[in-house]
């Protein structure tokens, strides 16, 4: 029911020897949603942790992850969870919240065990927390919208934002997600880095034969990932990260880090990327 996969830390002089293979083994999560399992990828990136669970009608539990080394998983941990799926339901703490497609529930430090239910497609996210902040499910129209983009640059899309200090307080964790607009393909273009925060891409929506072209790298020496539906990206703080996908796509980015500033980010003009 459980499986996690650890990804260690990559320093940017080995990444610029990695051929296709090795890029995608330490930089690209897949296949985390498999109907009756709950799995998550154990990174070392802030300690930050994503993965996918699919009940499938039944009921699925997260709470002891031996990776941790705590009595539950969310013991010194607090976690956002994205439902891309059918209506399904998530209890812990003694309460039971429905998540509809789209919405985004968070879980405090200390919460305990997680149960996942119904038809959802939950993907999990998680970093370390230092303090206790209220459960809240954050419902679409709750969420924070920023417009941002041209349609002339090919950016035109909308941010939602969740678990963002102006919808609510989080630890280090920040979530939300961005839709691209018709005729718009690229996402997060001028592109940017952030040394105090990594950051992490999944990528829904999509057409089985869709394909997004995430770029990554040092801005001076970039590499790419082809990235499919349900795919994930991890992103070190001293990488960019930005793509152009084939047909409509929508991407959840979640962050942890020093400090919860969505603003927080060092530009990269396309003149100057290589």
């Amino acid at each position: 029911m459980l499986t996690v996969e650890t990804r260690h830390a990559i320093h940017q002089d080995h990444a610029k020897t990695m051929d296709t293979d090795n890029l995608r083994k330490n930089f690209l999560a897949e296949g985390m949603f498999k109907d009756g399992e709950i799995r998550l990828v154990y990174t070392h990136y802030d300690r930050f942790v994503l993965g996918g669970a699919v009940p499938n009608g039944a009921e699925l539990v997260l709470d002891k992850v031996e990776e941790t080394r705590t009595a539950t998983f969310l013991e010194r941990r607090e976690m956002g969870i994205v439902n891309i799926g059918e209506t399904g339901t998530v209890s812990a703490a003694g309460e039971t919240w429905t998540l509809d497609r789209g919405d985004v529930l968070y879980l405090g430090k200390g919460a305990g065990a997680v149960t996942f239910g119904g038809q959802g497609r939950f993907y999990i996210t998680s970093a370390p927390a230092h303090e206790t902040h209220p459960n809240k499910l954050v419902k679409l129209e709750d969420a924070a919208k920023v417009e941002m983009g041209e349609a002339e640059t090919s950016n035109k899309r909308v941010i939602y934002q969740f678990i963002h200090p102006l919808v609510m307080e989080s630890c280090q964790l920040v979530l939300g997600y961005t839709q691209l607009l018709d005729g718009s393909v690229w996402n997060t273009m001028p592109s940017h880095v952030h040394d105090r925060r990594m950051e992490a891409y999944l990528y829904w929506g999509m057409d089985e034969a869709s394909r997004v072209m995430h770029f990554m790298g040092e801005p001076q020496e970039t590499r790419h990932l082809v990235v499919g539906n349900e795919e994930a990206t991890i992103s070190p703080p001293w990488s960019i990260h930005s793509g152009a996908g084939i047909g409509s796509y929508t991407f959840i980015w979640a962050m942890a880090g020093d400090n919860v500033d969505y603003t927080d980010m060092d530009f990269v003009q396309p003149s100057e990327l290589r």
